[in-house]
C-alpha cells in the first residue's frame, strides 16, 4: 500500500490545499493529512478546529484521513509506514525552502522521499495568512476556502 503524508499547519484549510490533497488522493493509496502542533507558532485555530475543518473538507475523499502530530515529520512518517511526503509548490520561493526541508529530511531519513506538486494556477496566489487578511475585511471567502470553513473563520474572526 503506497502511503503519503501532506503535512501542514492549515490555519485554515484553503482551496488550494484541498487541490493538493485531492490530486494526491489519486496517486496514493492512502492519504493522511498530518496537522502540525507546532508549539513556537501561535495559530488562530486550535489543533482540534483544524483537525476538524480538515476532516469536513475530504469528508468524500475515501482514501484521506486527518491526524495531528508534533515533532519531527519523518518521525511521524516512519510511525504512519510512509516513505513518501507531499508537498505543494506554489513558487519559486517556496522552492527554496522546500527542496531545504526535503534534502534535510532525506539526509535524517534516506528512506523518505519528497513529492512536490506545483500549486494549480487558479490557486497560485492563495495562503492561509492572505485568506485570514481577507476574512478581516469581510470579503466574499467563496473562492479561498471550502464552504465548511468560512463560518468557523468568520466567526474566529470577529
Amino acid at each position: 500500500m503506497r502511503v503519503a503524508i501532506y503535512p501542514g499547519s492549515f490555519d485554515p484549510v484553503t482551496l488550494g490545499h484541498f487541490d493538493i490533497i485531492k490530486r494526491s488522493a489519486a496517486m496514493f493509496d492512502h492519504v493522511i493529512i498530518g496537522v502540525l502542533n507546532n508549539t513556537a507558532k501561535t495559530p488562530l485555530f486550535s489543533l482540534e478546529e483544524r483537525v476538524n475543518m480538515l476532516r469536513d473538507t475530504v469528508l468524500d475523499l475515501d482514501n484521506v484521513s486527518v491526524e495531528s502530530f508534533q515533532g519531527l515529520l519523518v518521525d511521524f512518517a516512519r510511525i504512519k509506514k510512509s516513505n513518501t511526503i507531499i508537498r505543494g509548490l506554489r513558487a519559486l520561493t517556496d522552492f527554496d525552502l522546500e527542496m531545504q526541508m526535503a534534502q534535510s529530511n532525506r539526509t535524517v531519513a534516506p528512506d523518505i522521499d519528497t513529492v512536490f506538486l506545483s500549486t494549480s494556477v487558479q490557486y497560485s496566489y492563495l495562503s492561509s495568512s492572505i485568506v485570514k487578511e481577507y476574512a478581516r475585511y469581510n470579503v466574499d471567502l467563496r473562492e479561498f476556502v471550502p464552504e465548511c470553513v468560512i463560518s468557523k473563520l468568520m466567526d474566529k474572526i470577529k
